[in-house]
């Protein structure tokens, strides 16, 4: 197969008119010669940090969707599911990604569970990442979110990191605000990235500590506008990612995206090329092809070097999307899942105080980071109640894989007026997390999702959708498209329902998130992540 267009030569900074010969899934030849064809040739792009499971689909589905955005690899961090199902987990995405020609490049989760203060599903010791490491198509130890047992010289997290070096695999990062002389012993450890970034300033000084920064624009954080300024002078030492991106966002663009409005910028279009394609694959030495001879023939077809509309996608030589059809095909697979909790009472979700002030996790537009305020409290009967009026409203984590009483809390800045939301896509140990109006309206929620034994759903006065997450609770074994469209519909019923936040479910899901400072909610309590300790709802 040959094919003509403008070659876009991103190492040395030229573009040339050229055909590419291309024999058994690889790049045979390249030759500059004039022709008329116009569109640009260029590598394929490179998600350098997702869960694949916060989108909600297996990795076959997200792949069909991926592709179509240019997407020909990713490097995917399984901890979600190991969470809930551990090796076994781990093991099934690398199976179902291997149904298609798309590059998944999985690595060994760190933190199962990712840390004590949370019930998960599973363990993955020192032994579970040597077993994992062992393995030649697991690429990397996946994101240290456990930087305290760095810090403090946990030997357990220590054998992890001994165990990449053993097998001389990068090892992620995953730092929030981390500096001084913290950041340098984290990065002294061998861990060589970090996501999660989300200043100028402390990009820059980990870039100068000789850490890769990822510019992380997901369906929840979104750190591109804070850092994108850094990279015109340290391109060599950047890459992009989505860490989470739901099935709606999954639809409408990917890395694609984050290449157009950094050129909408002014920057140079070869630096964000580097970024985009090119230095993923040197930091994790993936086997995707650079649009050299001898390469596998991944690249993409698009029409001009501003939007980076995608017309065709090629993996190995493989035409996977052309001109708005995905050629990867669904395929069956096995439904796993790890759901063992009993439907809850109202009762359940009672919360018996005479405190006049309580402690409220405040959420942050775009951040997986929290504030703690103290607000005064709503009593009813006893009980602390929701105060819709100034948008405190009571949340709960339910643990999901037995049955224990509900952990409960308050929150800031939901902004709903009726009902509730619920999800069993709660970070990091997928417990049941809800927000609602009134404790009638939370239980329905909860209740909603454990009959369907995992999915995020909405309750109003008159309605209740769900969109159901069979495969560890956390995945969907439909359709992506189809899902990405029942996703997108719910997301405007929580809207309806008063939600002011642009991604309540993203949200949502991390309210949990107990290794993100500061003030958030586990299954066993509210925990203020600055301190590592937990913290009383009631201040007096």
């Amino acid at each position: 197969m040959i094919l003509q267009g403008q070659i876009v030569d991103i190492l040395n900074r030229r573009i040339f008119k050229g055909e590419i010969t291309i024999k058994d899934g690889k790049i045979a030849a390249i030759e500059e010669k004039a022709h008329s064809v116009n569109q640009y040739i260029l590598p394929g792009f490179v998600d350098a940090h997702i869960h694949i499971e916060s989108s909600m689909l297996v990795p076959s589905e997200f792949a069909r969707i991926a592709v179509t955005h240019g997407t020909v690899a990713t490097v995917s961090d399984p901890h979600e599911i190991a969470n809930v199902l551990g090796v076994e987990g781990v093991e099934f995405m690398i199976e179902n990604g291997k149904q298609t020609p798309f590059k998944f490049n999985f690595g060994a989760p760190s933190c199962v569970p990712a840390t004590t203060f949370e019930s998960a599903g599973a363990v993955i010791d020192s032994d579970g990442i040597k077993q994992l490491m062992a393995n030649p198509e697991v690429k990397y130890l996946a994101e240290l979110m456990n930087y305290p047992g760095v810090l403090n010289d946990d030997p357990e997290v220590l054998k992890k990191i001994e165990w990449a070096k053993y097998f001389n695999k990068p090892i992620d990062g995953h730092a929030p605000g981390l500096r001084g002389e913290a950041i340098s012993k984290y990065i002294n450890a061998g861990i060589s990235t970090d996501h999660e970034c989300f200043t100028f300033e402390e990009g820059l000084e980990k870039l100068q500590k000789g850490m890769k920064v990822l510019i992380r624009e997901g369906s929840a954080a979104k750190n591109f506008n804070a850092l994108i300024d850094l990279l015109p002078e340290h391109f060599e030492n950047m890459m992009f990612c989505s860490d989470d991106k739901h099935p709606d966002d999954l639809i409408l663009g990917h890395i694609n995206t984050l290449c157009a409005r950094a050129v909408a910028k002014g920057i140079d279009v070869f630096k964000v090329l580097q970024v985009a394609c090119i230095n993923p694959v040197k930091h994790y030495n993936l086997d995707v092809g650079l649009l050299k001879v001898g390469d596998a023939a991944d690249f993409v077809i698009v029409n001009d070097l501003k939007d980076f509309k995608i017309l065709q996608t090629y993996i190995n030589g493989e035409l996977v999307y052309d001109e708005g059809e995905s050629k990867i095909q669904s395929t069956p697979f096995k439904v796993l899942n790890n759901f063992n909790t009993e439907k809850k009472q109202v009762e359940d979700f009672k919360f018996k105080a005479t405190s006049k002030q309580i402690r409220v996790i405040e959420a942050l537009e775009g951040q997986l980071v929290t504030n703690e305020i103290i607000a005064d409290s709503l009593l009813k009967d006893g009980n602390l109640i929701s105060n819709i009026e100034n948008d405190i409203l009571k949340m709960t984590v339910v643990n999901r894989y037995q049955n224990q009483s509900p952990a409960l809390g308050f929150i800031k800045n939901f902004g709903l007026k009726e009902g509730a939301i619920a999800s069993s896509v709660g970070h990091d140990s997928h417990n049941i997390i809800a927000v609602g109006v009134d404790d009638e309206a939370i239980c329905k929620a909860v209740n909603l999702v454990i009959e369907h034994k995992g999915g995020i759903c909405a309750i109003s006065n008159s309605e209740e959708k769900i969109v159901p997450l069979p495969v560890a609770g956390i995945m969907s074994d439909k359709d992506g498209v189809a899902i990405g469209k029942d996703y997108a519909a719910l997301d405007a019923m929580a809207k309806q329902l008063g939600s002011t936040l642009n991604a309540p479910y993203m949200t949502l899901s991390f309210m949990a998130l107990l290794v993100i400072p500061s003030l958030k909610l586990s299954d066993k309590g509210l925990f203020n992540g600055s301190t590592f300790a937990f913290t009383p709802v009631e201040v007096s």
